[in-house]
């Protein structure tokens, strides 16, 4: 699918409750004098001062750092060449189908000129894939994917590849719903895994630790978290736990740098909440160098679907869930469970769509920038999706021209904001004074 769904798991509980949207986190009780959500500690990092190797602090690429907290934030700032290689159509992957020209080293170069340190770059294996038991992938294509980290390795930047629409909704090779149940059905599909990971490490043995793999993108039954991974006893969690594992013990297998790449993990359907879950299991790892990926859109109805045109504690129409007490209550559980507990955590996508009048925009910005801000505090990278789509409203979340690496319309804006929000180290920018400067 083109589109990229995170917090629909959000919104079908508040439907289950309710005809209008809504959760727990609702607006109603918002004082006239609104004051800034409280965190659970002053610098949730866990330092006085400011990470000495934050993003603001530090040009290095490559993946580093001693704690967490460290190795997750020299990640930096992030943007998805989306809609790029997972495009798809009629069950073959292709770069351009979905819209976007190709890639060229001049987007990467500007990348980099504008503050982003990493980029995501979504895989779609469709189609690029022989049959069993050598499950040969396309020399061509594998190719492609190599060119393009070149361009981010070229440009200084971290990159990150994945597999990623081959399980969308289940309806591809990546059938966790049918895998959960049918012990031969899952024997196969890590059998694929298996012989895919080995394949693309292999391809990338020697490059250095600016290149992290991430084990697959949103893996769901087609429920978005709702379906039946909430009454199967944790059938799907556990085939996730071993799909997870075997494409970890692939890519070490391969030796090289490999044995010590930082591997992206994914929780079912990247959700923050259903990481939560005893179920879900971290997979094992010699090497100890597993992040947990994560997505982060709340609230979705705002961020993607463009159905309220402003956000926040000033906004005049705003959907009654997911506001700044929600998200920083959202990143305080993942630190609390995940990054204290010593597993890095990132946010493989995050985003919210262009609108087409200057209020409405003015919201959008301060959403990003309240967002990059609390992932700062909180040592959680964020990765800007970026679908290219140059227009106003659903699906338009495009920054960057995919041939000459010109911004689309404010994108400019949209990225200062980011890169603001996400390496100041100045003490007096805090998320309070992000809050106080919302739009009124």
């Amino acid at each position: 699918m083109k589109r990229i769904f995170f917090t629909v798991l959000t919104f079908l509980a508040i439907f289950a409750v309710s005809a209008a949207v809504g959760c727990s986190d609702s607006k109603g009780d918002t004082p006239d004098e609104p004051t800034p959500p409280q965190q659970e500690e002053e610098n949730p990092s866990g330092s006085d001062e400011p990470d000495p190797s934050g993003p603001g602090n530090d040009d290095q690429t490559g993946i580093h750092g001693s704690t967490p907290a460290e190795i997750a934030l020299s990640m930096g700032l992030g943007w998805n060449l989306g809609n790029q290689m997972d495009a798809w159509a009629n069950n073959v992957a292709n770069e351009t189908c979905w819209g976007n020209p190709k890639a060229t080293p001049q987007l990467f170069a500007k990348l980099k000129e504008a503050g982003i340190q990493t980029v995501r770059i979504p895989v779609t294996w469709l189609g690029k894939v022989g049959e069993a038991p050598s499950y040969t992938i396309d020399s061509a294509w594998l190719d492609r994917v190599a060119e393009l980290v070149g361009y981010a390795k070229d440009a200084g930047l971290n990159a990150i590849i994945n597999i990623h629409h081959d399980g969308a909704d289940s309806k591809h090779w990546l059938d966790i719903k049918t895998a959960a149940n049918n012990a031969e059905v899952q024997a196969a599909t890590i059998a694929q895994l298996k012989a895919m990971w080995t394949q693309i490490s292999n391809k990338f043995q020697d490059e250095d630790n600016y290149l992290m793999f991430e084990v697959f993108n949103e893996i769901h039954d087609g429920g978005w978290g709702w379906g039946d991974n909430r009454k199967d006893g944790g059938k799907q969690y556990r085939a996730l736990n071993e799909w997870n594992q075997a494409a970890v013990d692939a890519i070490r297998a391969t030796g090289g740098k490999n044995a010590t790449r930082w591997i992206g993990v994914p929780a079912y359907c990247t959700n923050a909440d259903l990481s939560f879950d005893s179920a879900f299991k971290m997979p094992s790892d010699p090497a100890g160098r597993t992040m947990l990926s994560l997505h982060f859109y709340d609230p979705y109805d705002y961020t993607l679907e463009a159905n309220f045109p402003e956000w926040g504690h000033t906004g005049k129409n705003v959907a009654n869930y997911g506001d700044e007490k929600s998200m920083t209550t959202t990143f305080s559980k993942i630190k609390k469970n995940w990054i204290d507990k010593g597993v890095p955590v990132y946010f493989g996508e995050v985003g919210c769509v262009r609108r087409a009048n200057a209020r409405e925009e003015a919201f959008r910005l301060y959403y990003l920038e309240y967002l990059t801000k609390a992932c700062r505090d909180y040592s959680i990278p964020p990765v800007y999706w970026d679908n290219g789509a140059s227009g106003a409203g659903r699906e338009c979340s495009g920054l960057f021209n995919r041939s000459t690496g010109a911004f689309l319309n404010d994108g400019a804006d949209v990225v200062a904001v980011m890169v603001k929000g996400f390496t100041t180290d100045d003490p007096a920018y805090t998320l309070n004074t992000v809050y106080a400067s919302a739009p009124k």
